[in-house]
């Protein structure tokens, strides 16, 4: 019997992380972005009929975490919608972007690309395993607008693809003042196709009441939403963008909190016509709950903080962390394990 111990002991010795620790504990980062605090604000009317105007695009892997989640018609295959990447198999997006999607001969998610047109080394692309919305969603309010895709096959992280940091309850995310957006919509309400070049734009959050004013959305917006954006406009989010990602910057430590998902707004960039968001803080344990995934532990590696910055209490990271599949894998092996010794126990005794 004693063989049957050393398997026990090489399937703990085996690698922690394997495919699903690709990303060593950590969310929130942007290793090809080469000025996180001065990204330009690029949203706006468009300044040239080109989809590529210079100017207008992020160059690879400035948004590592965002993807394209695109359908296959008999027509060809179309961005829909963005999505943000918070474990290496689950994309978190808007659940309005699945409404007919029975229709829809095949799903597919690319991530680490920021051009559609020529994805580029660092791209994946994945099939979708799982459609996961909201069971309390509400098309015509957009209500709990938010959804989860399970991916095929875990997405390895590199400096192209990495996960978004999904904040906890104990995070003050009004505190946080530099913000930004991204997507593939196009940069006006007029526009009638998505760009190929993915956009970013830097925002500011919105009080919510004040979104909620008479002058301004008028008692639409949800206790569980966010307002970001400008009172005058002339920045947002617009068609196509829907599940994309709206991101605040740590204040301490140089790293980005997934604090919001494009939800919905009036028009594109209309004045006091701010975005719309889901906020990705008030899902935190529907998102748990639904995937099966767990807070990260506090020895997890955690982002590498400012120079300036003060050390990140393990208790304010606030991120997605998954169960590793090894891990996952060494229980199932020591539950197999237990019944082949109990059937040997019985066929010997």
């Amino acid at each position: 019997m004693a063989w049957l111990w050393l398997l026990v002991l090489l399937a703990l010795a085996g690698p922690v992380g394997g495919t699903w620790d690709t990303c060593g504990g950590t969310c929130g980062l942007r290793p090809m972005a080469s000025d996180q605090s001065s990204v330009p604000p690029v949203y706006g009317p468009l300044e040239s009929s080109s989809d590529t105007a210079p100017g207008s695009g992020v160059h690879p892997g400035a948004w590592p975490g965002i993807a394209s989640i695109q359908v296959t018609w008999k027509n060809g295959t179309w961005h829909m919608c963005a999505g943000a990447l918070i474990h290496p198999k689950w994309v978190l997006t808007a659940a309005r972007c699945f409404i007919g999607a029975g229709n829809v001969i095949k799903w597919d998610v690319v991530v680490g690309a920021t051009n559609l047109s020529e994805l580029g080394p660092g791209a994946r692309v994945h099939q979708i395993k799982r459609i996961l919305i909201h069971q309390h969603y509400k098309a015509g309010s957009e209500r709990n607008n938010i959804a989860l895709l399970e991916l095929d096959q875990p997405v390895e992280c590199s400096d192209y693809i990495q996960l978004g940091c999904v904040p906890k309850a104990s995070l003050r995310v009004s505190d946080l003042k530099t913000c930004y957006i991204a997507g593939w919509g196009p940069t006006a309400e007029s526009a009638l196709r998505p760009r190929l070049v993915l956009q970013e734009a830097k925002v500011r959050l919105i009080d919510v009441q004040l979104c909620n004013s008479s002058r301004w959305y008028g008692g639409a917006v949800h206790p569980h939403d966010l307002c970001a954006g400008y009172p005058r406009g002339g920045i947002d989010t617009c068609q196509g963008d829907s599940g994309g990602p709206l991101v605040c910057k740590d204040k301490r430590a140089d790293y980005f909190w997934l604090v919001g998902m494009t939800s919905w707004g009036k028009g594109c960039a209309g004045a006091k016509r701010p975005g719309i968001f889901t906020s990705t803080q008030q899902f935190h344990d529907w998102i748990l709950v639904q995937t099966g995934l767990s807070p990260a532990e506090p020895a997890a590696p955690t982002p590498k903080p400012n120079s300036t910055s003060a050390s990140i209490p393990a208790k304010e990271l606030g991120r997605l962390a998954a169960v590793s599949l090894a891990k996952q894998t060494v229980l199932e092996f020591l539950g197999k394990l237990e019944d082949i010794l109990v059937f040997l126990r019985d066929k010997t005794s």
